[in-house]
């Protein structure tokens, strides 16, 4: 199944403190934290179409790979994503967090093989913390039941056109989304299928996940 993959690298990394884009920094001595993703992605044949989606000022920062189309962020992740959709040319893609530096192809090849039975997949694991409800005084209201919480993590793939109408809706509507996949529970009623994720497969937000 050939499809395309859309990486999300728009955001300030304002945590970490570095002063530029976080998705630059130098992970290892081979790689800094987007390289590892565009990498993995290159490396699957049924990829055939890589965006990135970063600051026009950071494209210079990509020269080194050549095979990449980049796509100018917006100032939200929403519409970011958005002007990355508008330029995919495969009937699937797959979005990821340009900071997920952990991505494992087992994880890509378990969503391709549900986009065959499914219009939008979810990575997700599988909830190890206790979940409370708290009110704005800081006080807790109740307790979720965790066998029932998942953590979503990316890629989260999508039939190309779905998402499209669902992020168009979200965009017109000034709807506000913490992922991709919000998006289609906001337009839609299409079924979303989980697929088992990794706990290595960590957003970078903190400088402790750098290892």
């Amino acid at each position: 199944m050939e499809y395309t993959a859309l990486i999300c690298a728009s955001g300030t990394g304002s945590r970490l403190n570095l002063g530029y884009n976080k998705v630059f920094y130098q992970i290892d001595e081979n790689d800094r934290i987007i390289d590892k993703s565009i990498k993995l992605f290159e490396s699957d044949n049924n990829c055939v179409q890589i965006i990135v989606v970063t600051q026009k000022e950071n494209f210079k920062l990509l020269d080194n790979f050549k095979n990449i189309t980049l796509v100018e962020g917006k100032d939200t992740r929403s519409k970011s994503v958005y002007e990355g959709l508008k330029v995919t040319n495969s009937d699937y893609v797959l979005i990821h967090d340009g900071a997920r530096p952990y991505l494992n192809l087992r994880i890509i090849f378990d969503v391709k093989k549900e986009l065959l039975n499914y219009d939008c997949v979810l990575v997700a694991v599988k909830s190890v913390d206790t979940a409370k409800i708290v009110n704005d005084d800081l006080n807790v209201v109740s307790t979720l039941d965790r066998d029932s919480l998942y953590n979503a993590q990316t890629p989260q793939g999508f039939k190309t056109s779905i998402i499209l109408k669902a992020y168009k809706n979200v965009i017109d509507n000034e709807l506000i989304v913490t992922d991709d996949v919000s998006c289609i529970e906001l337009t839609f009623k299409n079924k979303i299928k989980v697929v088992i994720g990794d706990y290595e497969n960590i957003k970078i937000t903190n400088i402790s996940d750098i290892k």
